[in-house]
């Protein structure tokens, strides 16, 4: 490990691989660049100190560029011990932004950098997971008075926020930028769905065309997952405890059953629910030998791994990222130790989509920055300006042109008299 006062990193020597990472991702990410090269200009961010927990991977970095150029003083930190990018890493560190991360992380270095983040004091702080806003709620309440506001970039940490929020253990204001179209309806779905097939390919190399794809959750990361798995020729299966999503599921044209009943019959198990032991032991012990087992919530508790972990005869590491769990004489493959395996395996979303997340990222600190005497404590929805914004911004650097109203056609659209 390399470290100083403002960094611990694995190699410092990858600082020059990590720039041209980060120099490609920029290329994919006009959206973003746009914002950048405005926030030079008027300084938005100014004085303001933002405490990140993301996934510190290439297209992060052009974010936390962004928001350096908008005049915040960055510190990050991963919301995953295996989705940092080392060489990544290594660049930010040694362009001087206070960083701490490697991929790999132990449980005590994740919670130490977490703490290294926290203590440099933030006014703002961006989230995925919601890792850093429990951890400053539930040990650091004294800086609360000074934060403010925050954001939350995925829908695990909304539904914890939101449970914050019932509870009113939520102090600050935090800007839910998950919710906006232009990340939940991207990122999650065209995000997700290749990603996470990305990260199951290069773990397994296995042929996707015709096995029995299990997808666990059909919200709008589900859906991404399964319109691709289908589109490589996969018998798609979806397990949902919501009726109105498993009706969509399958009206799309899946098969919709019960994970007691596909656990029998499926060759690869995906989960993407947010909720815990979404695949448990009575439905492993179903499975068939050489099932495959892999996660794309946010955290590690949908595949119940630590009682197989109690139960298997015996576990070895056949790949990088797969692990052999023997249970009852049978062979269950987990990839990325049941973490996002989009991230632990592969490379996390495409540059493009995450420039859709990350100007949600730098228009919501500015937003709430700009409002911060009007925001009271709560999930906050971001103006639908802020949506629309983004996607003309997309639309730009993919050098589309869309209409516009004709003024006959704006004041028919406003009025009521014209009829049949």
């Amino acid at each position: 490990m390399d470290k100083s006062e403002t960094y611990e990193v694995k190699d410092i020597s990858l600082a020059s691989q990590g720039r041209k990472n980060i120099e490609w991702a920029e290329m994919q990410m006009g959206a973003l660049m746009t914002i950048k090269k405005r926030f030079e200009k008027e300084m938005p961010l100014s004085g303001i100190k933002i405490g990140i927990c993301l996934h510190p991977t290439k297209e992060t970095a052009v974010l936390v560029k962004t928001l350096a150029a908008g005049g915040a003083d960055v510190a990050i930190c991963a919301c995953n011990p295996l989705s940092t990018q080392d060489d990544v890493a290594a660049a930010l560190a040694s362009d001087g932004i206070k960083i701490w991360a490697y991929k790999g992380e132990t449980k005590e270095d994740y919670y130490r950098y977490l703490r290294n983040v926290i203590e440099t004091e933030p006014n703002y702080t961006l989230d995925d997971g919601c890792d850093l806003i429990s951890e400053i709620h539930s040990k650091y309440p004294h800086l609360i008075e000074n934060i403010i506001a925050g954001a939350e970039e995925t829908t695990t940490g909304i539904i914890r926020l939101k449970a914050m929020e019932k509870d009113n253990a939520l102090k600050y204001p935090v800007m839910a930028v998950n919710d906006l179209k232009t990340k939940h309806l991207m990122d999650n779905i065209k995000g997700t769905g290749q990603s996470t097939i990305d990260g199951i390919l290069r773990a397994t190399n296995i042929l996707i065309a015709g096995t029995n794809f299990v997808v666990a959750g059909y919200g709008p990361c589900g859906k991404g997952v399964a319109k691709r798995a289908k589109g490589m020729d996969a018998n798609v299966i979806v397990t949902e405890i919501d009726p109105f999503r498993a009706l969509q599921a399958a009206m799309d044209g899946f098969s919709v059953m019960k994970m007691e009943d596909a656990a029998k019959v499926g060759d690869i198990f995906l989960t993407v629910t947010g909720n815990k032991n979404v695949i448990d032991m009575n439905h492993m012990k179903l499975m068939k030998n050489g099932a495959i087992l892999a996660n794309s919530g946010h955290f590690n508790v949908e595949i119940n791994v630590s009682e197989l972990e109690k139960k298997a005869d015996s576990k070895r590491t056949i790949r990088p990222f797969m692990e052999e769990y023997v249970l009852n004489g049978k062979k269950l493959f987990v990839l990325g130790q049941a973490r996002l395996v989009n991230l632990s395996a592969a490379e996390g979303h495409p540059s493009t989509i995450m420039a859709m997340s990350f100007c949600g990222q730098s228009l919501a600190a500015e937003f709430a920055v700009q409002n911060k005497e009007k925001l009271n404590p709560g999930v906050i929805d971001i103006p639908e300006e802020i949506d629309a914004e983004i996607s003309k911004l997309q639309l730009e650097a993919m050098g589309i042109e869309i209409d516009e109203l004709t003024e006959e056609q704006k004041k028919y659209m406003d009025s009521w008299e014209e009829g049949t």
